[in-house]
């Protein structure tokens, strides 16, 4: 398990207490579809256990004012892990779907 400072560990007990406010406070206001994404991730055990993975990254702002607009949270680990359950709960029927372009006999009789 990693070592953090006290300064670290006060700032991700910050970031967790603004996280968890901003769910409480935003809850109603996500779109649909995230919330169904978060209700999966949570209904299939992906979003118990301790939270200890630290997951960071350097991202153009631009892309994360517009994602935070879209998604409706607030804060930075609230929309990593809106952005890992919806990769994690993907839907992979689009991608099955166009996979099967040309794969029916233009023979086939549709009836109609």
């Amino acid at each position: 398990m990693p070592q953090f400072s006290k300064k670290q560990q006060v700032e991700h007990v910050k970031e967790a207490k603004a996280a968890v406010k901003s769910v409480r406070r935003r809850t109603a206001d996500k779109s649909g579809r995230l919330q169904e994404v978060l209700t999966i991730a949570r209904e299939t055990g992906l979003l118990k256990g301790a939270r200890t993975e630290l997951v960071r990254g350097r991202m153009p702002k631009a892309l994360v004012v517009k994602a935070k607009e879209r998604s409706g949270v607030a804060s930075d680990t609230e929309l990593i892990e809106v952005a890992l359950a919806a990769l994690a709960v993907a839907d992979e029927y689009p991608s099955w779907l166009l996979s099967q372009r040309g794969t029916v006999s233009k023979d086939l009789d549709l009836e109609f």
